[in-house]
């Protein structure tokens, strides 16, 4: 069942499926309030979902031709989702419900250009609309959402969707634990009870938690300072959490964590321009670009680059891909693999000239080198997957640092192997041998076929006293992963390349 999810789930973006999952509720909301299974009127909440579209629409036009920057319009889309499912749907003639709808809407586009530091948004936008609509019209969210019992199964299947393909349950699980405790800690002990079913049944905590707070470029993207944002914001959740008489709201708890997210995370977006394209390997090229300042990463880690498509496919401007370049160089250089029917963000970024430019967000990833320099390692790569390791070894060779690692690299055939000069000066300066594992044609000295538990036992046989870092193609991570763990490798010492928009 699991692994039918995951395979459905690794040919969606992470905002497609957002998007899907926004636009299935409203549309059961629309068709359940027909049957009156829901308080509101259907033409009312069509109105107010065409009102908060086109004012989002609008507004994410006029400020992308103004700071020149790529338009996201699947983001564009899911803030005025967002916005229909916590405002109250409005009829054509209340006049002060469709002004604050069309305010909430503004100031949740324009936030993303006006309050950023370095092109980088602070706050959730919709939080953040919906906190000046109340604060300026008197209109506040009612987060209606939450309050729908006939809503819930849909809330929960599609939010766990969510969090499974973010890999967020550490995130989700810290908010939903810390907000219902400190709700309980608040409470009278005999209304326990109630308070925890009215939390779970008629507040929006589910909804909350599965697209507000998991929203990427306001959350941290390191492990802790995500358990510690997630905390914040659930213990500033509870309703009965205030300053004296000034109350917490849900926004109001969301924007507080986004300050934390900031100071904890990395700052701003890179506008990174294109100097060089190199080829790598057969369908495989590197784009060499110049950034404007010096990008402070981990050898392994990863960035959301995001250009500006005509034309997009189901797999949106945005992509997730490593930082094949090392920390210790100058420029910043994008591994990528082309296919017979690449999507269109590959096809565009096969157009880009030299002068060219992208933009880079949310710096990322735990898969880096561990901080002992004695841990023994196997590097496990397929494919374009080698690109972590280019970067680790690159780092590793300007460094002039020997580390215990083994290097199994599998690819289809000669043409495929990728980075040889990289390969080769590690082997030859820091001693770091790579055995090739070649599915055809494979030479002398190589490997004939894939990884498998043979040619680990064969080329490894301390295996069980390394730490195994695997990367490439999803179902061969998945595989050798689980082969790994049969052959009684510990899990803890098993690390796998991951992407939150992975498709």
């Amino acid at each position: 069942m699991i692994k039918t999810i995951d395979r459905f789930l690794d040919h969606l973006t992470m905002y497609r499926l957002v998007l899907y999952y926004l636009m299935t509720l409203v549309g059961a909301a629309f068709v359940l309030g027909f049957v009156k299974l829901v308080p509101h009127d259907p033409i009312a909440l069509a109105s107010t979902t065409a009102l908060a579209l086109a004012a989002c629409w609008i507004t994410n036009k006029v400020f992308t031709h103004v700071f020149k920057v790529p338009a996201n319009n699947e983001s564009v889309y899911i803030t005025a989702l967002i916005l229909v499912l916590i405002l109250d749907p409005v009829a054509a003639t209340d006049i002060k419900g469709i002004a604050a709808v069309a305010f909430a809407s503004v100031w949740a586009i324009s936030s993303k250009f006006i309050l950023a530091v370095g092109r980088k948004h602070l706050f959730n936008p919709a939080a953040l609309g919906v906190a000046l609509s109340a604060l300026l019209l008197d209109q506040p969210a009612t987060w209606w959402i939450g309050g729908n019992l006939p809503l819930l199964p849909l809330v929960l299947v599609g939010g766990m969707l969510i969090v499974r393909k973010l890999r967020r349950l550490d995130l989700v699980s810290t908010f939903v634990v810390v907000a219902l405790a400190t709700i309980l800690a608040t409470s009278d002990p005999s209304q326990y009870w109630t308070a925890l079913t009215e939390t779970l049944g008629s507040s929006p905590v589910l909804f909350f938690a599965f697209v507000m707070l998991t929203e990427p470029l306001t959350a941290p993207t390191m492990r802790w300072p995500r358990i510690a944002f997630a905390a914040i914001v659930g213990f500033l959740f509870a309703p009965n959490i205030h300053v004296g008489s000034f109350y917490f709201t849900p926004e109001l708890a969301l924007l507080a964590g986004n300050l934390f997210a900031y100071a904890a995370g990395p700052k701003g977006r890179f506008v990174l321009t294109l100097e060089r394209i190199e080829q790598s390997a057969h369908d495989s090229f590197d784009f060499v670009f110049r950034s404007p300042r010096k990008l402070a990463f981990e050898a392994g880690q990863y960035l959301e680059w995001t250009l500006g498509l005509d034309r997009s496919d189901n797999r949106g401007n945005r992509r997730y891909f490593t930082v094949a370049s090392a920390p210790t160089e100058e420029t910043v250089r994008l591994g990528v693999k082309f296919y017979p029917r690449s999507s269109a963000f590959k096809r565009e970024l096969l157009t880009m000239k030299p002068g060219s430019t992208i933009h880079a967000a949310q710096l990322a990833g735990n898969f880096t080198l561990p901080a002992r320099r004695e841990t023994k390692i196997a590097f496990l790569a397929g494919g374009i997957g080698i690109t972590p390791f280019r970067s680790m070894l690159q780092y590793l060779l300007d460094r002039k640092e020997r580390r215990p690692i083994v290097i199994l690299y599998g690819t289809e055939g000669q043409q495929d192997i990728a980075y040889r000069d990289v390969l080769g000066a590690a082997r030859q300066e820091l001693g770091i041998k790579t055995i090739h594992a070649v599915a055809r044609g494979g030479e002398r000295g190589q490997y004939p076929g894939y990884i498998d538990e043979r040619l680990i036992r064969l080329a490894i046989p301390d295996y069980l006293e390394r730490t195994f870092y695997i990367s490439g193609p999803q179902a061969m991570v998945k595989a050798l992963r689980q082969k790994l763990l049969a052959m009684g490798v510990r899990r803890s010492k098993i690390k796998v390349d991951y992407f939150p928009g992975f498709a």
